[in-house]
């Protein structure tokens, strides 16, 4: 038999094969890197391209559509927007109709998620499923019976009517994520909570609801996003100018024969932009939270 040649030559031979055998796999592993990279820079820019343009443009007393420094940045945009018909009566109107909206919805929610979640039936599955369908509902295809219906009843061109409204459209959506939240709480803490004399609407509103901070925050996020956005229903319901909110009061920017104030525009949006950015700041600590379950159950 041959001996095997050893020494410190051998070491250096498969060391130097190892590196050469893996400089296709790292080359092709830094191309993949490269492109996934590029990939987000590009989806990174085409979002920061129209936030710079709304800033630039909100300075700028000759804004067009072109991305470019102000030759002579002022203010002059927010002063002409800052005016009682144009912001502060509509944001108002949005703030009353998107806020009472949004918690009807929240409280809404949150009630019929907890039997869903607790209960067991029969009718729980056909119900959910019923509620998965009316997320998929489009909104332009019950317009026409709701605008007719609330001319019969004497809810058209009111603020409170279109708050009832949104909140009916956006709760379907609203319980499926609520349910999702409430399945994680653990229900051994209301058996402790039954065992200790606590009914069920107190082990609701004293335990499920506190450990369900991070889900009602998001849903009330989620669910007032979508209703500050909403163009449609208002444009539908409301027909009085003091009525209207702000996503309908925008069309005051948009003269006749395409002729656009973008620097007012600009400033608008971003004045209209506001309330949802601290309504996010406010929630977003509480997203972060999750049960706190240290000797929460008695052992």
């Amino acid at each position: 038999m041959r001996p095997t040649r050893t020494g410190p030559r051998g070491p250096a031979v498969a060391a130097g094969r190892r590196t050469v055998r893996g400089r296709p796999v790292l080359r092709r592993a830094t191309r993949h890197r490269l492109a996934a990279d590029a990939a987000l820079l590009l989806t990174a820019a085409a979002f920061a391209i129209p936030l710079a343009w709304l800033v630039l443009a909100s300075l700028d007393p000759h804004a067009t559509l072109r991305v470019g420094l102000p030759a002579s940045p002022t203010l002059g945009n927010f002063s002409a927007v800052l005016t009682d018909e144009i912001t502060f009566t509509p944001m108002l109107n949005s703030l009353l109709i998107c806020g009472g909206a949004t918690l009807l919805t929240v409280v809404c929610a949150a009630l019929a998620a907890y039997p869903l979640s607790r209960f067991r039936s029969r009718l729980c599955r056909p119900y959910l499923l019923t509620v998965l369908f009316a997320t998929c509902l489009p909104i332009t295809a019950v317009m026409v019976p709701v605008y007719a219906l609330f001319v019969r009843v004497d809810l058209i061109d009111t603020r409170y009517g279109t708050a009832l409204f949104l909140a009916a459209a956006q709760l379907p959506f609203a319980i499926w994520l609520m349910k999702n939240f409430t399945d994680g709480v653990p229900k051994a803490l209301e058996e402790a909570a039954w065992t200790d004399g606590a009914s069920w609407w107190q082990t609701l509103r004293r335990i499920i609801l506190p450990l369900m901070g991070p889900g009602c925050g998001v849903v009330a996020i989620y669910t007032f996003i979508m209703m500050w956005g909403n163009f449609f229903v208002p444009f539908m319901l409301l027909l009085s100018p003091e009525n209207l909110p702000a996503s309908v009061s925008i069309f005051t920017f948009f003269g006749n024969y395409g002729a656009i104030a973008f620097g007012e525009l600009a400033a608008f949006s971003i004045l209209y932009s506001t309330p949802v950015i601290l309504l996010y700041i406010l929630v977003s600590r509480r997203l972060g939270g999750g049960f706190a379950l240290g000797g929460a159950v008695k052992g």
